[in-house]
């Protein structure tokens, strides 16, 4: 994987703090039931701390890591959040101690062999990986999604990281060399409005790399477009993604 390409949210680290949904506390209430104990859970690729927080109402203790240090200055603190500049692929000195490993919109930007090495590593014989991400966004108006396809495919095309088609096939591709757990659904909302919708947007890597490289808005190309479809055909608020997790046990299958 490109460093760089690892790095590019951090240039967008304020809008990404601001846009980038929360995740709802039904998913955290299930991670801590099926994690068999609660003292520890490692956030890897934290971010700005979106998963973060709800660990921490649910786990004793979170460690939360993401390599990019503009991140996690925003990440929201907590008094059992321990937040450090780290690799997913670092060796921690974590051994066999983590209840959880939570990838959240992440585990696509790794070095999977060593990742998987590591999360071997830190994982109790008895813990729980479980990554997760969200697909690009549908409004299910067949107008709005048409304009959304197209900034995607014909506009942000050569943009999209050697890594989107991970995230794009919902992890079902993604190598995850553990026992599956079937996960429950876990709808997540990401905009109240449009202009909600279109600053989350603004939040994927593929935005930012179109704007570094020609120094321009490419939402700026559909942007009356959108708004004569979303006036027309308004959609249903809030907007809401669902997530696609691959759970398992932290033993290798």
């Amino acid at each position: 994987m490109d460093a760089r390409q690892t790095m590019v949210f951090g240039d967008n680290a304020d809008d990404y703090r601001a846009f980038r949904p929360l995740y709802p506390d039904a998913l955290f209430a299930w991670l801590g039931e099926t994690a068999k104990d609660n003292r520890l859970a490692w956030d890897c690729g934290a971010g700005s701390g979106q998963a973060a927080v709800g660990l921490s109402r649910v786990f004793a203790k979170v460690l939360a890591t993401d390599e990019d240090s503009r991140q996690l200055a925003r990440a929201p603190k907590a008094p059992n959040i321990d937040y450090r500049i780290a690799r997913a692929e670092d060796d921690l000195g974590l051994r066999q101690e983590v209840d959880l490993i939570a990838c959240a919109c992440s585990i696509h930007w790794f070095d999977l062999p060593r990742f998987y090495e590591n999360a071997r590593r830190a994982l109790r014989p008895d813990g729980v990986i479980a990554a997760w991400t969200y697909d690009w966004p549908s409004t299910q108006i067949a107008e709005i999604d048409a304009i959304l396809r197209r900034l995607k495919v014909d506009i942000l095309g050569p943009f999209w990281g050697e890594n989107a088609a991970l995230y794009f096939n919902r992890y079902e591709t993604l190598p995850f060399p553990f026992k599956d757990i079937e996960t429950p659904s876990f709808p997540t909302p990401i905009a109240r409005s449009k202009s909600e919708f279109v600053s989350f947007l603004k939040t994927w890597s593929a935005i930012e790399k179109y704007r570094l490289r020609y120094d321009s808005d490419p939402l700026a190309l559909i942007d009356q477009e959108l708004d004569a479809a979303w006036r027309a055909h308004p959609p249903k608020l809030p907007l809401s993604v669902p997530l696609y997790m691959r759970c398992g046990l932290g033993q290798f299958s």
